[in-house]
């Protein structure tokens, strides 16, 4: 049933925070608390505040660094590189990940609010480096962050890919509303279930290699 609903599909678009490594390892956690720190220096406020803050921008505006774009004119690179000098040892290989992506018919990019160094450091230590024909980070997008229709659009047309003939896995079930408009296969990457009442969400996996494997 799986393998004929994704026969269509020609171009494989992931996401990678939380879904090419799971949630529960100690990454993401370093960039929040590096993005604090960045907030409480550049906007002269409190850790609590600035941790208030970051939330309240990622649900407001897609991103933190959006949110802080829009309203105080902060300038995008120093930001990403401040945020993303982390620890990348904390990710472990994926063998068997790497060989369900590699057997996926089509192309295979990435499409991440992060950038595009960024994540050519989480896939090499997650044994991943080579397995994609792109990479699009924020940067390719203007620095509009998913879930914003604007974003898609310009790695739609960069790519020159037909989402008709598209899937797009995600762990945050928001950015999966837009794609789905678009014609695209929708598959949320999470340990918890969230597609109940999400018309927009066509499956949901906890393993993302395992289902990558009922597909083909």
């Amino acid at each position: 049933m799986v393998q004929k609903q994704f026969s269509h599909v020609r171009t494989w678009i992931f996401d990678l925070d939380n879904t090419l490594y799971p949630p529960a390892t100690s990454l993401f956690p370093q960039i929040e608390i590096k993005m604090t720190a960045f907030m409480m220096q550049t906007l002269g406020v409190s850790h609590a505040e600035a941790s208030a803050l970051r939330t309240t921008y990622w649900r407001d505006h897609g991103t933190t660094l959006a949110g802080l774009m829009k309203l105080h004119g902060v300038e995008p690179y120093p930001y990403l590189e401040d945020v993303h000098d982390i620890d990348f040892t904390v990710l472990d290989p994926a063998p068997e990940l790497r060989k369900a992506i590699e057997a996926l018919p089509g192309r295979k990019i990435i499409f991440t609010n992060g950038t595009a160094p960024y994540a050519g450091d989480v896939l090499e230590a997650r044994g991943l480096s080579g397995v994609f024909d792109a990479t699009y980070g924020v940067e390719h997008a203007n620095f509009e962050p998913k879930p914003n229709a604007d974003a898609y659009t310009r790695v739609i047309e960069q790519d020159g890919l037909d989402p008709t003939e598209a899937a797009m896995f995600e762990d945050d079930p928001r950015n999966l509303e837009v794609p789905h408009a678009l014609g695209m296969k929708t598959v949320h990457v999470a340990p918890k279930n969230e597609i109940t009442g999400r018309e927009y969400i066509h499956h949901h996996t906890d393993d993302l290699a395992r289902f990558l494997v009922s597909t083909q």
